[in-house]
């Protein structure tokens, strides 16, 4: 969700800001979130209010242009699978995020997310990509238990300051690292093929990321997944 109302507006006028630290429900959060200039940023996550500091170009902006190509190489072309960048997600009703990146099965091939009737993000997405600063980042303090309790399958931090990147999948209602092998490749359980070198995307080599994901792509297991994508499609 970004904020629409242009300053000046009387329904602004009517509405309280938000504030960084506020304590409120979603149906608090939106119309106040609405109510903002169109530049400003906020999340809800487990009641509470964070409003986002301005984005730096080499620590967030473009490792996250750049990365967001991945997911999205990914989804692209398959159906049964979807992708977005920056969109709103209601995942409770005390928590509204606005992740760097999702990717998730579509609800007619058996997924949970359902996109709203006014054109949201409703449920937990498959899986979540943020980028973070550091590891004191809220991406691995409120959102990680937030993502956790919401039921996200899989959740990739990308800490651009720490040169690190954290993927995590659900185990039991927690989260647990998702290691790479020894081949330095993460590979995702969720969604098969989905691989990711770690050092060529750390290097912010592109082509080399896209090389690797092009070989899950081709591999017996993405085949199998498609397969079965196309199999659960209901009218």
């Amino acid at each position: 969700m970004s904020a629409t109302t242009a300053a000046g507006d009387p329904r602004a006028e009517s509405i309280p800001p938000l504030e960084d630290g506020q304590r409120l429900s979603r149906a608090e959060f939106e119309p106040r979130y609405h109510a903002m200039p169109k530049n400003v940023k906020a999340e809800l996550i487990r009641g509470i209010v964070y409003m986002a500091s301005p984005a730096r170009f080499d620590l967030h902006a473009r490792p996250d242009s750049r990365s967001t190509v991945w997911p999205g190489t990914y989804a692209g072309g398959r159906p049964g699978l979807d992708f977005a960048a920056h969109a709103t997600v209601r995942l409770r009703p005390d928590t509204e995020p606005q992740p760097d990146a999702v990717l998730f099965i579509q609800p007619e091939h058996g997924g949970s997310v359902v996109i709203s009737d006014d054109d949201y993000i409703e449920n937990s997405p498959d899986l979540i990509v943020e980028f973070a600063a550091s590891s004191a980042s809220i991406d691995l303090g409120a959102k990680f238990d937030a993502y956790a309790d919401a039921g996200v399958r899989e959740y990739v931090v990308w800490r651009t300051l720490d040169g690190a990147i954290d993927w995590f999948i659900l185990r039991e209602g927690a989260f647990v690292p998702l290691v790479p092998g020894a081949d330095g490749i993460i590979r995702s359980a969720t969604f098969p093929g989905l691989w990711l070198g770690v050092a060529a995307a750390l290097q912010r080599d592109m082509a080399a990321s896209l090389a690797t994901l092009q070989q899950g792509l081709q591999s017996p297991e993405h085949a199998r997944f498609v397969a079965e994508l196309a199999a659960r499609r209901t009218s």
